[in-house]
């Protein structure tokens, strides 16, 4: 820690930017599109939040949010969504290639963020490290990022937070509009395209969209080409509904099928080199032995009923994830899980009365998870879960109070297994109960200041994979074994946040202190089965503290200079040095950027509709910015060392740059084009959370692991089609 507060003055981090992130500047897709504003610390406070109890105004939110727009999503350079949106503060990712990311929030993944799509849990054995979420970036307008345990709303498994992504509103009436947007990755040789045409006739909404990916192998400068990195990926959704003054109902199917390749990071005793089919290519966009195949089909009745004192709102959703590996035969799976996984949302939400708001509703989840393959991992399971809340808000003044209750119980229940007459899972059940809540406060003490502070208690019943699992994991290069005595997880958690908005600085600041009994996490055993090291699930108490902090000095409009600051100290009670860190913490991160938006003829609190240029008679750019960034992770040395379970990573700095501009023809914008080169100086490094760490050592260079990738340069283009 003491290093920690020199570093901050060498930052020139004086002030601190809040755990809503600097992109919370928009209105959301429920109000006006203007999204294209740049002038992000004008109307900070105004964005609308949805994540907590319906439409809510960040600055009376008590909980804190980060909010990604679309045009932020467009401009950044990403190979999946969560990629997308991990240098918000507070946020990082834990990846398996480049194909594959997963959300970590303030230092807790895994089964403790919930990720909610189309409304819905996004259900998809989410516990494996090489699992990804399986939604496609160009289905996703814009992402709430709720920190914190928000189990009140959301039930089990939001112990760290909840990642929100919103699909694109529904047009207005009449409209009829369309894009096509097509990418390329110079590193991996990315391409990709998406395409949507969306309307409303009289009621009748409808929204289309097809998209695609592939990538080859990635490189970086130690190991070149890595095998297995490449991948593939294809989705489409379709939503039809009906939109009236009395509401609207709505359903939504949606596909999405990836076919990621599998890392191995074996390499040659002789060269060092990584090894590889005999008919690997590394610029090859074909799929080789050993690969994954992951298909997860969607569907969602969305519904909302409007009332005179409120309205109701009831989403039913199914969801099919089939995820297979194949390790010798490309036609036969040796690992196949299909989960079926029914999920439900009731809920009523009051209008304003006298400042009171209140909320009130009934959740649960039915699953079933079958073993179809030739290997075993985790048993099949079946999960049943039943959960109920209220909330109760209240405006006084320059004041708002919010709380609630909810009570929550889950089921779950192991099937046995019998492999070659011995017992590989034993047939058994558990059953969770729990009551979490939270109580938040937030002082509106001037139109540029807000205070505000929370605290709730969360709630994680153990997932089957900590539970039940006795396998190889092939791509977390271990052999995992599960602990049917593990408790739930609880915690406690208190959130203060302070944020400013200035005319020339915006700033804020985000701490807390999040005591979790129960812990769970893996450990190594120091032995080996079938040649991988085995990890066994066990558990402790932690106490994480830690906070997002940075600033946005803009001292014209067109100029901004970014600082942010992300840390958290994770520790399990009452352990040895060795033992005290909790694994698999992110590092701390800086990232400062300067970005210069040279051309821009909207007024800052005009919409969209009101925009003149100066060449309006032909072609000419608005919005053209340019930007230079770092990202500076600091060394991780709080490490878990037991047996080897991690190793500290050395500090690294990555430099970014950026471009973008809207086209216009006659004032009327016809592209967005995007240029980013993220790692410009080629740096090779190793994430902290990446597991390819841990791969095979190179006997010539004696490094261990795979490195991330190299220097990448992305071009993108989107093409808006105003039909009506």
């Amino acid at each position: 820690m003491k290093r920690l507060f020199l570093i901050l003055p060498l930052l020139g981090i004086y002030l601190t930017v809040a755990a809503q992130g600097s992109n919370t500047n928009i209105q959301h897709d429920h109000g006006n599109d203007t999204s294209d504003v740049f002038y992000r610390h004008l109307n900070l406070n105004e964005v609308i939040v949805t994540g907590v109890t319906g439409d809510t105004k960040l600055k009376q939110s008590t909980v804190p949010i980060s909010v990604v727009n679309s045009k932020e999503l467009r401009s950044t350079t990403s190979t999946n969504i969560i990629d997308a949106i991990i240098r918000q503060p507070g946020m990082s990712q834990l990846t398996t290639g480049s194909g594959i990311s997963k959300p970590i929030i303030r230092g807790l993944g895994y089964n403790r963020v919930v990720v909610m799509s189309e409304g819905v849990r996004q259900e998809g054995q989410q516990w494996g490290d090489e699992h990804g979420v399986e939604v496609d970036e160009g289905c996703v307008s814009s992402v709430e990022v709720l920190k914190g345990p928000a189990s009140l709303m959301y039930g089990s498994d939001a112990m760290a937070g909840v990642v929100i992504m919103h699909s694109q509103p529904s047009l207005s009436e009449g409209e009829l509009r369309g894009n096509v947007m097509t990418e390329f990755q110079t590193n991996n040789g990315l391409l990709g395209y998406s395409l949507n045409l969306q309307g409303n006739q009289h009621g009748f909404v409808w929204d289309a969209r097809w998209s695609g990916k592939m990538a080859h192998a990635y490189k970086n400068k130690y190991d070149s080409y890595v095998p297995g990195s490449q991948f593939k990926e294809m989705s489409g959704r379709l939503m039809l509904g009906v939109q009236k003054t009395w509401g609207y109902s709505k359903l939504i199917g949606s596909i999405y099928h990836q076919t990621p390749g599998i890392i191995e990071g074996e390499r040659d005793e002789l060269t060092g080199q990584l090894s590889h089919e005999d008919n690997w290519s590394k610029y090859s966009y074909i799929k080789t032995i050993p690969f994954q195949q992951v298909k997860h089909y969607k569907l969602v009745w969305d519904n909302s009923l409007n009332l005179s004192t409120g309205w109701i709102k009831a989403i039913l959703g199914y969801q099919q994830n089939r995820r297979q590996e194949f390790e010798e035969d490309e036609h036969n799976p040796a690992l196949y899980f299909r989960l079926h996984t029914m999920t439900y949302d009731l809920r009523y939400l009051t209008y304003d009365f006298n400042g009171w708001k209140f909320t009130t509703g009934a959740q649960g989840m039915w699953q079933q998870s079958q073993n179809l393959g030739e290997e075993f991992l985790i048993p099949a399971y079946h999960l049943f879960d039943f959960g109920i809340y209220a909330t109760a808000s209240k405006q006084l003044n320059q004041l708002t109070l919010n709380g609630g209750v909810r009570m929550d119980y889950r089921h779950l229940h192991g099937d046995a297994l019998e492999e070659d007459g011995v017992i590989r899972f034993k047939d058994f059940s558990r059953n969770f109960n729990s009551v979490t809540g939270s109580l938040g406060a937030v002082w509106n003490v001037s139109d540029q200041l807000n205070i505000r502070l929370n605290v709730a208690r969360g709630f994680r019943a153990p997932n089957m994979s900590e539970l039940g699992s006795n396998g190889t994991h092939e791509g977390a290069l271990r052999y995992e074994l599960g602990n049917q005595q593990l408790k739930p997880e609880y915690s406690l958690q208190a959130d203060l946040g302070i944020d400013y908005t200035g005319q020339y600085v915006s700033a804020q600041l985000a701490l807390f202190a999040n005591r979790i009994n129960h812990y769970i996490f893996l450990k190594g055993e120091g032995s080996e089965i079938d040649e991988h090291p085995v990890y066994s699930y066990t558990q402790g108490d932690a106490r994480l503290l830690g906070f997002e902090a940075g600033v946005d000095v803009h001292p014209i409009h067109s100029l901004h200079i970014e600082n942010t600051f992300s840390y958290v100290n994770a520790r399990q009670l009452h352990q040895p040095n060795a033992s005290k860190y909790l694994p698999y913490t992110p590092a701390p991160r800086w990232t400062s950027e300067l970005k210069w938006e040279l051309l821009h003829h909207t007024h800052p609190t005009m919409g969209s509709h009101s925009r003149h240029t100066h060449n309006a008679k032909g072609l000419s750019a608005d919005n053209l910015y340019i930007a230079a960034g770092i990202d500076c992770y600091l060394k991780q040395n709080h490490i878990y060392a037991v047996d080897n379970t991690e190793t500290a990573t050395p500090s690294y700095s990555l430099l970014n740059i950026s471009a973008g501009t809207d086209l216009t023809w006659k004032g009327k914008k016809i592209a967005e084009l995007y240029i980013t080169a993220d790692n410009l100086l080629n740096r090779a490094y190793q994430s902290h959370l990446s597991r390819l760490k841990y791969a095979d050592m190179n006997s010539v260079t004696s490094r261990q692991g795979v490195f991330n990738m190299g220097r990448n340069i992305t071009f993108k283009v989107v093409v808006p089609v105003n039909i009506l």
